[in-house]
């Protein structure tokens, strides 16, 4: 199996939980934040979401400057949106890494402020860092902001106080 199969095969498992966790989003709180410091609901869940989209950036460019880039995060927020735009990027990231060779894999990319490199590493860590477990951390700070709301929150690896049986 190459680099890219395993992530594509991980990649599916956690779209899955995250999928569980977006479709219990209360539509009519996307401004809600449990702290003036923290991100809005519908900004984290938008955030989730289009993580994704960052694999053709990592897998074909050498380096992305956040001072030169006019990147702006979707504004998804109603439930339906939020799995619509998960639906699309979960297929954009897959077809992104499909064909990809482990020695391209292992080209170095780096992540810039104004010219200063803040991160290089392998494509394929920066894939696993900036999407995956990026994502997953995200997820689970979505899970603190269900509870709050006293929204039940899914299992994600096995069950949870609220879903036993997953």
């Amino acid at each position: 199996m190459t680099i890219a199969e395993s992530f594509a095969a991980e990649f599916r498992r956690e779209a899955d939980t995250t999928r569980k966790f977006l479709e219990r989003f209360p539509d009519g709180r996307a401004d809600w934040k449990p702290h003036e410091k923290s991100m809005s609901l519908g900004k984290l869940a938008s955030h989730i979401v289009d993580m994704p989209n960052w694999a053709p950036t990592i897998l074909d460019v050498e380096a992305f400057d956040f001072a030169t880039s006019d990147y702006q995060v979707p504004a998804w927020r109603t439930k339906d949106a939020l799995l619509e735009g998960h639906g699309k990027t979960v297929a954009g990231f897959l077809a992104a890494l499909e064909g990809r060779t482990d020695e391209q894999l292992g080209v170095t990319w780096k992540l810039l402020v104004g010219g200063r490199v803040l991160e290089a590493m392998p494509r394929s860590a920066a894939i696993r860092s900036f999407i995956v477990s990026h994502g997953i951390h995200h997820r689970a700070q979505l899970g603190v902001y269900y509870r709050l709301l006293g929204i039940p929150v899914p299992g994600a690896y096995g069950p949870s106080a609220d879903d036993p049986t997953p």
